[in-house]
């Protein structure tokens, strides 16, 4: 069990030799101690490197961030997924990219609440930046992230794309803006219909 740590567990068990035992251990025989203070390290161990894998599995309530916005819903994870790909389409954006670590997690004997970031965009916005901002276009897609709550409901959060694409109009202007003010309008059309359509 404690292969991997067994160099360093001999080295304690020299420091222990080295220093004498524990007045409560001087009776007993050496290998006996040895054994004791192997078990005592291991065990100490493994709780350390375990510990945070243990926390990554408890959801957490994301706080409010300038430059978010963030829905709550009573809907299942699984199915606020669903419809937010769903109105994603619906107001003209296409799905370019999902990703998650629930799956990878679950591969590895980890279990974390779901979460998804899925990445939304169309190739009318991505020339219409290019035209004013080459440098703009980094920020594509726009991202949508769902996560998973404590009882399971999910959370649909984004970053509006003024927040996003707004440093970016000292490159392009007030261009840059009014096109982030168009995206925000098709995003929060998105948030609305996903959270409001029937599970």
């Amino acid at each position: 069990m404690f292969k991997p740590f067994r160099p360093f567990l001999q080295q304690m068990q020299n420091t222990v030799r080295t220093l004498g035992r524990p007045r409560v251990m001087q009776h007993l025989p050496a290998r006996v101690v040895d054994d004791v203070v192997g078990r005592i390290l291991g065990v100490t161990l493994c709780a350390s490197f375990l510990a945070p894998i243990g926390s990554l599995a408890t959801a957490q309530a994301l706080p409010d961030r300038h430059g978010w916005v963030s829905h709550g819903t009573q809907k299942p994870y699984a199915q606020l997924v669903r419809d937010v790909i769903a109105a994603t389409k619906a107001n003209g954006l296409h799905v370019v990219t999902q990703a998650g670590p629930t799956k990878a997690a679950a591969a590895r004997g980890i279990t974390i609440p779901g979460n998804r970031v899925i990445g939304v965009f169309n190739n009318d916005f991505a020339v219409r930046f290019l035209s004013h901002s080459t440098h703009a276009m980094i920020e594509a897609p726009l991202r949508l992230y769902v996560t998973e709550t404590e009882s399971g409901t999910g959370t649909l959060s984004y970053k509006t794309a003024a927040h996003v694409f707004g440093p970016y109009a000292d490159d392009g202007g007030a261009a840059v803006l009014e096109i982030a003010a168009e995206l925000d309008a098709r995003l929060k059309a998105i948030a609305e219909m996903a959270i409001s359509s029937a599970p």
